[in-house]
Parts: C-alpha cells; sequence; structure tokens
C-alpha cells in the first residue's frame, strides 16, 4: 500500500507529505506548536506487511480527515453545477487506474482473508469436525493469492462484471454513485448531483469501470495488462471552523468512540445537512429542529431499491407521496433528534460558536412522546422453536451467522445474560478459573486499546459457566481456540471488535433469522430478550438484588453494585455463591436435548434438560 514505511527496527509506519499550501493549516488543526507540518505520521504497531496494510487503511483515513480540515481553514468549495471535458476525463482515468492498483496489490500481497480460512481449518481440526474443501489446508502461500482466494475473486468478478455492462447499457449511473463522489471529493470538487455535468462523470465512471473489469478478467487469464501510474488528492468532505460538520469532525476526534455511536451520529448529521446545508452551529434554529424532526417522521420504515441510497429529502418525499406505508417509529426520530443535539452541544461547549454570541439549544423539548418499550423476554415456547431450529440442533450454519458465533452468541445468552458486544468482545483468556474459585469464569472486562468496549461501569463483572453450556461442550470450544491462535486470541474472531461492523451485520442476521427461520413473529422479541430473560431467571434464583445486578453488570439505581469490579465479585460473595446463583438458572418447559453439543465433547446427553 502507498504511504508505508520502515523504521530500523523493522516497524511499519504510515506517513504522507503534506501539501505545502496546507502545512501551516494542518499545523494548526493538531494544535501543533510547530508552524508547519511537514509530514503525517504514525506507526502501524506491526512489522508484518500485510497487517500493515489492514492498520494503515484507518490510519490514512484519519489523514485524509485531517487534510480536509486544513483544507476547510483556507477556504469552503462552493458549489459547482459545471465540469469541463478534461476533468471528467481525467477523473474516470483516475478511477480507472485505482480499480488495476487494487487488484495488482491483491494479486501481489493477497487478500487478506487466507489466514483467517487456515485458522478456521484448523480450528475444525484440532474440534475434530470433519470437513471438505476443495482447497489446499495447512499452508498459506508466502506470496500472491492462494487457490481459494483466485477463484473466490473469479466468482466476484463474474458477477460485478455483468452487473456493470447491465447498468451501462442501460445508462445507470446509480451503479457508481459511490464512486463518483468519491472521486469529487478526492478532486475537492463539490458538484451540484443533480446537475448534467455529474450523470456525464457518472457514465464516465461506469465505462471505465467496465473497462477496468474486462482488463482484470484478461489478467486472469495471464495477460500482462499494465496499472496506469495515477495520483489522487487526499479525500475529505468540506468543512469550516463553525459548522455542524466541523463539530462533527471535532467531537470523533476528541476520544476514541464506540463504531455504532460514531456512524448513528454522522448518519444524522448528514441527513440534517441534506435538508439544511452545512449551516453553522449559530445559525440552526429551532425552525432548523422542527423542519427536521418533522422530515424523519416521514421517512418509510421499510427502505428498497433507490430508497436505500436516497437522501433525507428523497427520502421524506417518498413518505409524502406514500401516506399509507409505514413510518420509522418515534423513537428513531428522537435519535436521529438527540445525535444532530449532542454534536450541535459539543461544538458550542468546544468553542465553535463566538463567545460574545447569544446561542440556545435549538433542539430542545424537539422530542416526540414515545411509546413504552414493549420488548419482552422470549417465553418457553419462543425459546424451544429457537433452539429446536437446524443452526442447533445440525449445526446447519448459515454464512451469515458468521461460524460458531451464530451457535454459541444464543446460548451464552441464554445462560450468561450478557450484551452481543459482551460476548463478542471476550477473548479465550476470558474463560478462565480463579485461583479461588473451583470452576471457569467469563471475565467481562474493559480494554479500549484492543476495541473492547463495556457499557457502563457496572458491567465489568465476572459470570460462573453455566453447567449447561459446559455440557454443551463451551470449555471444549474454549480449548481448541486456544490450541488454535493462543490465549489472547478472540474467542469469536468473526465478530470480535477488529472486525468493522461485523457485530453490527450478525445482528442483522440474527433478526432476520429470528423472524425466518426460528418462527418467532413478535417484532418486540429480539436478541436482547435473552437479557430479559435471564433477568427474570435470576430473579427467580436468589433474593438477593445486589447480587442480581452485579452478575447482569447493571444498576437498578437502588442498589450499590456499581461499586463492583470482576475480581470484587469474587470479594464480596465468594466463588460459590455465584457459581450456586447461576446453576439454578433454568427457564421450565425448555428441554435442550436435542441441541447438538461440540463435536468432542464427551459430556452424557442422555439426561434431559430443563
Amino acid at each position: 500500500m502507498m504511504g508505508l514505511i520502515k523504521d530500523r527496527h523493522g516497524t511499519y509506519y504510515a506517513q504522507r507529505r503534506v501539501p505545502d499550501r496546507l502545512q501551516e493549516a494542518v499545523a494548526r488543526v493538531l494544535n501543533s506548536d510547530k508552524p508547519k507540518q511537514v509530514f503525517l505520521k504514525k506507526s502501524l504497531g506491526t512489522k508484518v506487511l500485510k497487517a500493515a496494510n489492514v492498520a494503515a487503511t484507518h490510519v490514512l483515513a484519519d489523514f485524509n480527515r485531517t487534510l480536509a480540515s486544513a483544507e476547510a481553514l483556507l477556504k469552503e468549495r462552493p458549489l459547482a453545477s459545471l465540469l469541463t471535458e478534461a476533468q471528467i476525463r481525467r477523473m474516470a482515468e483516475a478511477y480507472y487506474a485505482s480499480v488495476l492498483h487494487s487488484d495488482e496489490e491483491e494479486r501481489q500481497e493477497g487478500t487478506g482473508s487466507e489466514p483467517i480460512f487456515q485458522s478456521i481449518a484448523q480450528q475444525l481440526t484440532a474440534a475434530g469436525v470433519e470437513f471438505r474443501t476443495p482447497f489446499r489446508v495447512g499452508q498459506t502461500p508466502e506470496a500472491g493469492l492462494s487457490d481459494r482466494e483466485v477463484f473466490k475473486r473469479e466468482h466476484a468478478l463474474s458477477e460485478a462484471l455483468p452487473d456493470a455492462m447491465s447498468a451501462l447499457a442501460k445508462g445507470d449511473i446509480t451503479h457508481v454513485r459511490l464512486d463518483a463522489d468519491e472521486l469529487l471529493e478526492a478532486f475537492q470538487i463539490n458538484l451540484d448531483p443533480k446537475s448534467l455535468s455529474y450523470r456525464q462523470l457518472g457514465m464516465a465512471v461506469l465505462r471505465a469501470r467496465v473497462r477496468a473489469l474486462k482488463d482484470i478478467e484478461r489478467r486472469n487469464a495471464g495477460e500482462p495488462i499494465e496499472t496506469p501510474v495515477f495520483s489522487l488528492d487526499p479525500v475529505g468532505a468540506p468543512t469550516a471552523g463553525s459548522t455542524l460538520s466541523a463539530a462533527l469532525e471535532g467531537w470523533k476526534k476528541e476520544r476514541e468512540r464506540p463504531e455504532g455511536t460514531v456512524h448513528e451520529y454522522s448518519r444524522a448529521v448528514d441527513m440534517f445537512i441534506q435538508l439544511h446545508g452545512n449551516l453553522t452551529i449559530l445559525e440552526i434554529k429551532r425552525s432548523h429542529a422542527r423542519t427536521f424532526r418533522e422530515a424523519v417522521q416521514l421517512v418509510p420504515k421499510s427502505r428498497k431499491g433507490s430508497l436505500l441510497k436516497a437522501s433525507l429529502p428523497e427520502l421524506s418525499e417518498y413518505g409524502r407521496k406514500h401516506p399509507t406505508a409505514a413510518k420509522v417509529s418515534a423513537g428513531t426520530v428522537n435519535k436521529q433528534l438527540g445525535a444532530v443535539q449532542a454534536i450541535a452541544g459539543w461544538g458550542y461547549h468546544h468553542g465553535l460558536v463566538p463567545e460574545d454570541a447569544s446561542w440556545a439549544d435549538p433542539f430542545s423539548e424537539m422530542r416526540l412522546e414515545e411509546e413504552q418499550s414493549e420488548r419482552a423476554p422470549f417465553d418457553a415456547k419462543d425459546l424451544q422453536t429457537i433452539f429446536n431450529a437446524p443452526l442447533f440442533t445440525e449445526r446447519k450454519i448459515p454464512e451469515g451467522a458468521k461460524g460458531d458465533a451464530g451457535v454459541w452468541l444464543p446460548l451464552l445468552a441464554l445462560f450468561g445474560g450478557s450484551r452481543q458486544a459482551e460476548f463478542a468482545g471476550l477473548r479465550v483468556a476470558d474463560i478462565r478459573e480463579d485461583e479461588k474459585a473451583r470452576f471457569p469464569l467469563m471475565w467481562f472486562i474493559r480494554d479500549r486499546k484492543a476495541g473492547r468496549r463495556l457499557k457502563t461501569k457496572t458491567s465489568e463483572r465476572v459470570v460462573p459457566v453455566h453447567p449447561e453450556l459446559i455440557e454443551l461442550g463451551f470449555l471444549e470450544f474454549v480449548a481448541a481456540r486456544r490450541k488454535a491462535d493462543g490465549e489472547q486470541a478472540w474467542l469469536f474472531p468473526t465478530v470480535a471488535p477488529d472486525q468493522k461492523r461485523a457485530l453490527s451485520n450478525w445482528a442483522k442476521w440474527w433478526g432476520r433469522y429470528l423472524r425466518t427461520h426460528a418462527g418467532v413473529k413478535d417484532t418486540n422479541k429480539v436478541f436482547h430478550s435473552f437479557r430479559h430473560g435471564f433477568q427474570d431467571a435470576l430473579r427467580r434464583a436468589t433474593p438477593d438484588e445486589e447480587l442480581r445486578d452485579a452478575l447482569a453488570g447493571r444498576s437498578s439505581g437502588k442498589s450499590v453494585s456499581r461499586t463492583y469490579g470482576a475480581r470484587a465479585m469474587l470479594e464480596r460473595w465468594g466463588g460459590d455463591t455465584l457459581s450456586n446463583t447461576i446453576e439454578k438458572i433454568s427457564y421450565p418447559g425448555l428441554d435442550l436435548t436435542r441441541v447438538r453439543p461440540m463435536a468432542n465433547s464427551n459430556t452424557s446427553r442422555t439426561k434431559k434438560r430443563k
């Protein structure tokens, strides 16, 4: 990847030279003591090229945002409605070259998926699970593509090329809309998407895409196709020192935040800007907040086809023309309002509103009244239906389940009661016995550097592994992961914190699976319903409210469980009390004898479990 360097110890760094005209502005953006910032540089913390390429993607994106903020300090780009033929031709050529460059890079370094494939194969072998694959197991190529990667790429191309050609035949520029928008950002042009030039650019990019994919097909046949030399300016949205988008960028840079929160807030701010433009915080009035709320209220709940990429004005217009279509809930509207309100408030408190200006929160008291949440626990019939599904009884794991996570996350939630992200953030080392305890524990501990976060301070805790989980082979599964990848490996690597949006995609899959395969039609019952059911089971298991709150990682507002951490829980209640309480977690009427245990589990399955 361009922009990588090594230090004398062999550690990779990401580095980018700052254009001369931006060096002073970048120094101001970074609050540097230097008058000019000539280079942006950051260690990637690895000596392995493939890992460096992955890490560099995020670091270089941060560099882009810094350069974009610096650009905004100089001036804000005006809206353009016309491109010259030379500009369109240059951008299309740059796009063609970038596609071939990415293809050439994968041919040299691989796609990065082969180590994951080999790791899963090793885990299955270690677990005694038989599997078939036409691809070589146990050997990763030192350079280039494996046979499996070649097959996957050719399959993807067999779909991508016909799709692109079909779009070109129909003149459907929505096929490359995102690519065109990225090009405009890279070349620092703010083009009106409704202009004729935007359509001309889209068609030029679409032609370039078809040409590039055909050349990749020729490369696959062994033909030598050269990659043209190209360069792109830094990608970054134009911002100004006191605009809403500037506040969003400042908020994101202030400290590391959960990926989901950043996505949610960014989406809300984008929609506000789509409706009102990139206003300064001082310019935002209550009328803007009200019309934003009204526009979001008209957004259809179900969005398909062109609506998936539509702007807020387009979505609200669709909702207005289709009054009978189901709209988003009051809770969703309030989330969008709250996100924009939070960013505007951050900007006010961090100096993006002049000190001598009078400013009042325009979003105050704008939220809609919400119906009380009807999210409910699963009843015995629901649970029986869920765990009688082939996913659990036959281990028929669909692609969206992301391997072992599809089976174990629901089972762990049933008998451990934690949140999705808490289970997804477990490492192998987090399943262990304490020196004073005589039974295995799950340790839920915050680790910001690894991207593992807990919702609240009370979420840091230990939870004994339920006997049902042991009987199903959970400890054997942990042992196999330990043998395959070591103590510090993620327990569920396919949905781990370092896999961008993987858990979010898994949650969407689970929602669909719950309705279409597990037979639970009540939309008020979701994955979090396991947690509600666990808390009900805890109430049956113990009258000690503090203990219940500590094991569930919550605070009722009356207990002082928030003062306990993982180890303090062991000291406060003792291992026997914690273990005995968890052992009492049961679900009357639920029979799990059909659930298939891990293949190498030696535990008897003859007892009927309820």
